[in-house]
């Protein structure tokens, strides 16, 4: 068997494995990125991009659809679906072209192969022993589906789906979290019926409930029925359509099942647990330092158990790196990283949701919820939703939920009120520019404050 070695060896060349390489590679160390497929991973290909493409492209199609609202003679001739497709195929790959370019330049060897750890230094590739002071695992995950249901034909999961050659008339997705939403904001936009269907008593279960609510809201809305708190006993199909059967009953058929009931960790066969690396449900088990319980040897991104983001998974890929050189980073405050849905409404939130906050810190918990019916730049975007902040005894910001078009965008100060861990009464002085959506923010943290300006009570 043929060997080599560097000083950091990397398994996985997605969001959390490329930004441990290329940190390595600025902190002086040679670094080899092994990598099945294509650098970039989920999030570049099948993920955080395309999707996002299509979202705009949705965004584009809504306001041809309405721009009479807004004084525009545009007439609404459809969605080309074949066109849109080739824009976001573009999109991603300027963005992987420009990654390969950048990974080029800081020196990195990358290794295309199916790698297997074999020991606690070491990966087999097609053959060859790649060895390291250090082994980052950066697998990544797979789209999860249901006891009983197969995926093929008219089911699909996330990575059919951003495939598919046209819009189909009615669609039924199977689960109302990130990806479950997103894409029945996409469907809905392109002009097709969706109905969502979830176990747990609401969309978008992990966000704060009242965020929630206007969600559902805004997507009854929309014409986008959610039949929520109920379960998927049956699905069956034939060569003209796919019939849905639910515990409550109902049967529901459509053109296409999209099965969005999460995404599972891609831990198996990979030889992890015969070195030593301990799972959990498939999960790798890490100490908040992302070590696993083998020497040596880290985990990064959706194979460590918590959020499945990619700017989670490169700021654990950043944090691999400086702990490998021996730089005692800062652990990662999971709670104080940014969570955004990118539907139309979106939904962005940071740190405890009410309930969270009530259950650490008591009844004494504040909270306001600032409606965006009162934001002059939400009336001109004609958007409706909600800024609610969370704040503990000592006045310190614990949560900011949002929801509304463009939300996304303001998740930047919010995630600055949580880290820092900054007084509502301080952060209420902070002077935000009239008209823009973080106006709302600013009233929120007033109203908080005692002093609400466009806010009763």
């Amino acid at each position: 068997m043929s060997t080599r070695s560097a000083d950091v060896v990397i398994l996985g060349g997605g969001s959390g494995g490329y930004a441990a390489a290329i940190r390595s590679a600025e902190l002086g160390r040679s670094v080899i990125l092994i990598e099945e497929n294509e650098l970039g991973g989920t999030c570049l290909h099948q993920g955080c991009i395309p999707t996002k493409a299509l979202l705009h492209s949705a965004e584009v199609a809504d306001s041809a659809r309405t721009a009479s609202q807004f004084g525009v003679d545009v007439t609404f001739g459809g969605v080309d679906l074949e066109k849109v497709l080739s824009y976001k195929n573009t999109i991603v790959t300027r963005l992987h072209k420009g990654l390969q370019g950048l990974v080029d330049a800081y020196g990195i060897t990358v290794v295309n192969g199916r790698g297997r750890l074999v020991g606690p230094n070491g990966v087999e590739v097609d053959g060859e022993l790649i060895t390291g002071g250090a082994v980052v695992l950066a697998t990544g995950s797979s789209p999860k589906t249901l006891p009983g249901i197969s995926i093929g034909g008219r089911v699909v999961t996330s990575d059919q789906a951003l495939v598919l050659p046209s819009v189909p008339e009615k669609a039924i997705i199977l689960g109302g979290g990130v990806i479950g939403v997103e894409f029945a904001s996409v469907w809905s936009s392109f002009g097709a019926s969706v109905t969502i269907v979830e176990a747990m008593p609401r969309l978008v279960p992990n966000e704060d409930e009242t965020i929630s609510k206007y969600l559902e809201r805004a997507f009854r809305r929309r014409k986008i029925t959610a039949k929520t708190g109920v379960r998927v006993t049956e699905v069956t199909q034939d060569e003209n359509a796919v019939s849905v059967t639910l515990d409550s009953g109902d049967v529901l058929d459509a053109d296409v099942v999209l099965v969005a009931v999460g995404r599972g960790p891609n831990t198996a066969s990979m030889g992890y647990e015969e070195t030593g690396v301990m799972l959990d449900k498939g999960f790798v088990v890490t100490s908040d330092r992302l070590r696993t319980t083998v020497p040596n040897v880290f985990a990064v991104g959706d194979i460590v158990p918590g959020l499945q983001l990619a700017h989670r998974g490169f700021q654990q890929g950043i944090f691999v790196a400086e702990e490998i050189a021996g730089q005692r980073p800062d652990p990662i405050d999971e709670t104080g990283i940014p969570r955004v849905t990118y539907s139309h409404p979106e939904v962005a939130s940071v740190g405890l949701t009410e309930t969270a906050a009530r259950e650490k810190f008591g009844d004494k918990v504040e909270t306001v919820t600032y409606d965006l019916a009162g934001n002059g730049k939400s009336q001109i975007l004609k958007t409706s939703g909600a800024v609610k902040l969370v704040v503990a005894p000592t006045g310190v910001v614990v949560g900011v939920h949002m929801v509304g078009d463009r939300v996304g965008e303001l998740i930047g100060e919010a995630q600055l009120l949580y880290n820092f861990q900054v007084d509502a009464a301080q952060a209420a002085k902070f002077v935000h520019a009239h008209p823009t959506q973080g106006e709302a923010l600013g009233e929120a943290l007033m109203a908080v404050s005692g002093k609400p300006l466009h806010v009763h009570g």
